[in-house]
């Protein structure tokens, strides 16, 4: 999987660069989202502009993140999602639970 770390100010942006986040390339998502949090990286902000497509298993490595974050205070939050992939996330009630932002500045802004 193609990602891209940068750090702005507090916040680690992981920027997917895949057009799908599904079975065969999610884990890798996961593998680092875990790393930087156990590096005691707090707040990670995913961008997912070029992802057309999320499955259950890219839904679930989000969750997971989530999770890890907040049982170390932290925050995952997401930006940038296509139409397709915020329809799967209004489709599971997931956009109730994420905090979801149009553009990496704008999600920026919120920390």
């Amino acid at each position: 999987m193609n990602i891209k770390t940068e750090t702005q100010g507090k916040v680690r942006i992981l920027t997917v660069h895949e057009e799908r986040l599904d079975a065969h390339n999610s884990e890798a998502l996961k593998t680092e989202m875990l790393r930087l949090f156990e590096g005691g990286v707090l707040n990670v902000l995913v961008d997912l502009k070029e992802v057309r497509f999320i499955d259950s298993s890219g839904l679930g490595v989000l969750v997971s993140g989530f999770k890890n974050a907040s049982t170390r205070q932290g925050t995952l939050k997401l930006c940038s999602l296509q139409s397709q992939v915020k329809s799967m996330f209004e489709l599971t009630r997931l956009h109730r639970v994420f905090d979801i932002f149009l553009t990496v500045d704008e999600a920026l802004d919120s920390y």
